[in-house]
């Protein structure tokens, strides 16, 4: 190529024409020791191509390939060049991307939850997530697309439907003797292969081992029991217990991210976190939860009545007898059948409760032999004689 065809093409003002000129100089200022000797000084550069914006300043910061006291690198110069050729749209998206970091981005994104199961404490869980700007699906036996349309939830009757939303979190919110069926009917091959299962059951130790057992290892777990419920929780969550065990989540930063997102909910709304494994919860809940909600049913048996007399203590007890008698009878059979710490704790307290009436009659049978063996007091006696 001559002379006068090259000072041709790099007047054309073409934008390859203008790429190629100006990396050429590049190469040439990058392999010469001493560019001035090499190139002109006033060698002309072709203008920029018209609608396309001049290269951006460079930033306030040093970038890390570019050193003090050195030249920018090679790789560095070439996409300063590219980018004024990029659309304007592009050049746009270019500039936001490089203000934002990675983890501030995925802290402005929200999760996508399905809760299967959508009966009370399902809505009632669902209030506070749609208040955080998280979106919700529902699925349930029963339709409740009335009352989802009022939680601002898109309800599904079919799960194939549901789950074909790709959710990034699976929530079961359902009963403990129900729980296995309903986990069992979930379309797995419609779900992300990543997709996170939580539960909300009151037990932990039955719903740990049906997820490892039913789930292809490339689910993650989490097993969760908000200790509230509609009535508890009703003026909000702050100082309420909430226990979780994260049983599998994968080492990707996205899948730990996720996890935490769906524990911040429940952080957020001020609730006392405790991060505590399966099993020791159903050691603690059979006493917290499932020896209260004996009493209660006992108490409901005796059928106690108001009294124009009744002490604090007995108001206490009515009390409980209400608050567990909200909670269904399926509810409390769960609670037994599936922690296996509840069968013992029911001969603790037949034990705790014949031992209490042995030490009342001993003293009832001491009574009465006073009364019926020793001899009565002198006054009675005269009086037996006369």
């Amino acid at each position: 190529m001559g002379v006068h065809e090259k000072s041709d093409y790099r007047g054309s003002g073409s934008a390859l024409g203008h790429l190629r000129c100006r990396i050429g100089l590049i190469f040439k200022t990058q392999l010469s020791p001493n560019p001035s000797k090499k190139l002109k000084k006033n060698a002309p550069f072709p203008p920029h191509p018209p609608n396309l914006r001049p290269p951006p300043p460079p930033p306030p910061r040093t970038p890390p390939n570019c050193l003090p006291g050195r030249r920018p690198t090679l790789r560095l110069r070439i996409r300063r060049l590219l980018l004024p050729l990029l659309p304007i749209q592009a050049q746009d998206r270019h500039h936001r991307l490089r203000q934002l970091r990675p983890s501030s981005l995925s802290s402005q994104s929200k999760l996508k939850i399905a809760i299967i199961g959508f009966g009370n404490f399902g809505q009632f869980l669902a209030q506070t997530l749609t208040s955080q700007g998280h979106t919700l699906l529902a699925h349930s036996r029963s339709d409740y697309s009335s009352v989802a349309k009022t939680l601002n939830v898109s309800f599904f009757q079919d799960p194939h439907d549901l789950c074909e939303q790709h959710p990034d979190v699976v929530l079961l919110s359902t009963s403990i003797l129900s729980f296995a069926d309903v986990l069992r009917s979930v379309p797995l091959q419609s779900l992300r292969r990543n997709t996170l299962f939580a539960d909300v059951l009151s037990v932990k130790e039955f719903p740990k081992n049906l997820f490892l057992q039913h789930l292809p290892p490339h689910f993650d777990v989490l097993c969760t029991h908000p200790m509230f419920g509609p009535e508890s929780g009703k003026n909000g969550w702050a100082g309420l217990p909430f226990v979780f065990d994260k049983v599998r989540v994968g080492e990707t930063p996205s899948r730990i991210e996720r996890c935490e997102k769906f524990l911040r909910i429940f952080e957020d709304e001020g609730c006392r976190m405790v991060e505590m494994s399966c099993e020791e919860h159903d050691e603690n809940a059979v006493e917290t939860q499932f020896l209260t909600h004996t009493v209660g049913r006992m108490l409901a048996l005796l059928d106690l009545k108001d009294t124009p007399i009744n002490t604090k203590g007995y108001e206490v007890l009515r009390q409980l007898k209400a608050n567990t008698c909200k909670d269904s009878f399926e509810l409390y059979k769960g609670l037994f059948m599936y922690n296996k710490n509840a069968t013992e704790l029911l001969d603790r307290l037949d034990a705790a409760f014949d031992s209490l009436k042995k030490e009342l009659f001993e003293n009832l049978h001491d009574v009465l032999r006073k009364q019926l063996f020793e001899s009565p007091p002198n006054g009675l006696g005269n009086q037996g004689k006369q």
